[in-house]
């Protein structure tokens, strides 16, 4: 039977990258592939990548790449997720992303094809130079 956990309301921030060049950033910090994650019982935050891919954050310092079989459509323009998981384990090609539409419930159920752990120190200060670099080229055009 599974159980499954993990509500949200919104995902985080985005980049404003392309979804490839986001998604390219994730997997430059990503490690290798691991068969499965323990789930407590919520994700601390999760960003979608596109339709084919979401990172989730189960702690404030953990976090996982999940690739999607054949993508996810909606994925990227959804507001709340459910991952499916097995007494606390989400296991690649077998547990699922789900799309939430209120009030209607779930809508799309996508099969997590590779699980990749990020090492979110790296990721966190690659996106903060983006930040920078992009509010740099801003002050430069408006000033």
């Amino acid at each position: 039977m599974l159980l499954a956990a993990g509500l949200l309301l919104s995902g985080c921030a985005t980049t404003g990258l392309s979804d490839s060049k986001e998604l390219a950033m994730y997997r430059e910090h990503a490690k290798a592939p691991v068969r499965d994650f323990r789930y407590a019982d919520r994700l601390t935050g999760w960003n979608a990548v596109g339709d084919n891919a979401l990172a989730v954050w189960t702690r404030p310092n953990e976090a996982y790449l999940l690739e999607l079989d054949g993508g996810c459509a909606n994925l990227s323009s959804t507001t709340t997720i459910l991952i499916t998981n097995l007494l606390g384990q989400v296991s690649a090609g077998l547990d699922r992303v789900q799309l939430i539409d209120s009030p209607r419930g779930f809508t799309t159920a996508c099969r997590i094809r590779t699980i990749r752990p990020l090492e979110t120190k790296a990721l966190r200060a690659s996106q903060k130079a983006l930040r920078e670099a992009r509010a740099g080229a801003r002050d430069a055009v408006g000033g």
